[in-house]
């Protein structure tokens, strides 16, 4: 990809920043969702191929992450990769829950309902990452991926994959060796980082409504 959008739309000769990237494709899928659901996640009808084109985007955040969050993309990729075989098949996110609602296979072990799950909770850390970094300009990588984790992923981790993470920590970028690997100023991450917000938000809550609305619990 080699244009980038502006903030009024116009297009300038560059290439897109993976940052830009991201932005983009889940603030095309919030604009489909919210175009469509009007509060109903059935109406809305998100297609698995589209969404895991846009999730794929996301691995390279993890990865410009390092050691403390390899885990979480090595398991974020594999996972993203087992919906977009699956879309072969099944055409939207609705499907593959009907799918293991009807099988009884929701939360078993590689069923596409709990790989979807794993996919969600790698969106929204990375939400949540987002807001730390932005929360203050002295906060540190560290402190915001640590608040970020403790919010999202933690509470369904071990003890063992807590500590690991914790010590990871420790080999995380700093904020501006960050930036650089994402090809941005601060001010122009700032900018995106609240565009993924954003965007991120209305896809999160679809897809726990796809759970909640048939009396599936989301603490797993």
């Amino acid at each position: 990809m080699f244009e980038d959008y502006g903030e009024e739309g116009d297009i300038s000769q560059k290439k897109m920043s993976p940052l830009s990237a991201v932005a983009g494709a889940f603030e095309n899928l919030a604009n489909l969702v919210n175009s469509k659901s009007n509060g109903d996640c059935y109406q809305a009808e998100l297609r698995l191929d589209m969404f895991c084109d846009a999730c794929s985007l996301v691995s390279v955040m993890f990865s410009y992450l390092g050691l403390a969050f390899k885990f979480a993309e090595l398991e974020y990729v594999s996972k993203v990769q087992d919906l977009l075989e699956a879309s072969e098949t099944y055409d939207t996110l609705n499907d593959i829950l009907e799918r293991d609602v009807t099988n009884d296979t929701v939360k078993a072990p590689g069923s596409l309902s709990r790989n979807l799950r794993r996919v969600r909770q790698g969106l929204d850390l990375v939400r949540a990452l987002f807001e730390q970094f932005l929360s203050t300009s002295d906060y540190t990588l560290k402190e915001a991926a640590s608040t970020a984790y403790a919010q999202v992923c933690a509470p369904y981790h071990s003890w063992a994959i807590r500590t690991a993470v914790s010590a990871g920590m420790y080999t995380l970028p700093t904020r501006d060796q960050l930036l650089l690997k994402l090809n941005e100023t601060d001010q122009s991450a700032k900018k995106k980082m609240k565009r993924y917000i954003n965007a991120s938000v209305p896809i999160i809550e679809y897809i726990d409504k796809l759970y909640i609305s048939r009396n599936i619990s989301l603490d797993w």
